[in-house]
């Protein structure tokens, strides 16, 4: 399916899309992962609380099988041919006051767009995924109650979609979008 607009935007934006076919042989170079997170520490947050955190591993590393464990089955079957594997962790609170910062997975989930555009002008795709085992993350990272994870990623170059199950194959694609009409409104 080739993606189509209704307005003219860089293609950047309509090129990333969240493959689970990762090449297996590419390894990425850690310097090349911190570019990555040094356009994620760029982005816009309340207060410059910044309350994003990155954890990461690179496949090949001593810790990356221990890492996959914290997936789900159905997602640690395709991301253990990712290059790394990120879990990206919200600090729930204001440093300055300890109030709660109810903007701190808008803020994360910023960096986190941000992160995944640096990978796309790389030539590297990314994938956040919601199945993760909350629990094992948190003993894992030894996450207090100020800290809460949202989301797993994995990120690499993109491969033949042979290497995955049927089900897999079949939503290897770029998808749609809602339209302007479905999710913006004037307020004039």
């Amino acid at each position: 399916m080739q993606r189509q607009t209704d307005f003219d935007i860089n293609n950047l934006f309509i090129e990333r899309w969240s493959p689970r076919s990762f090449d297996s042989n590419h390894k990425m170079e850690k310097k090349d992962l911190e570019t990555l997170l040094e356009a994620a520490r760029w982005s816009p947050s309340c207060f410059n609380e910044q309350p994003w955190r990155f954890y990461y591993t690179l496949n090949g590393s001593d810790n990356f099988d221990k890492h996959l464990d914290w997936l789900v089955d159905a997602n640690s079957a395709w991301a253990k041919r990712a290059s790394a594997l990120l879990f990206i962790v919200a600090k729930k609170t204001f440093s300055k006051n300890s109030k709660p910062n109810k903007h701190s997975w808008f803020d994360s989930g910023a960096a986190w767009m941000a992160f995944t555009m640096q990978a796309r002008m790389m030539g590297l795709y990314t994938h956040g995924m919601a199945g993760i085992e909350t629990d094992k993350i948190n003993e894992g990272l030894g996450l207090d109650d100020d800290h809460e994870v949202i989301c797993a990623v994995a990120v690499g170059k993109k491969a033949d979609p042979s290497q995955l199950n049927s089900d897999q194959k079949e939503d290897e694609k770029p998808n749609s979008r809602k339209s302007l009409e479905d999710i913006s409104f004037s307020l004039d």
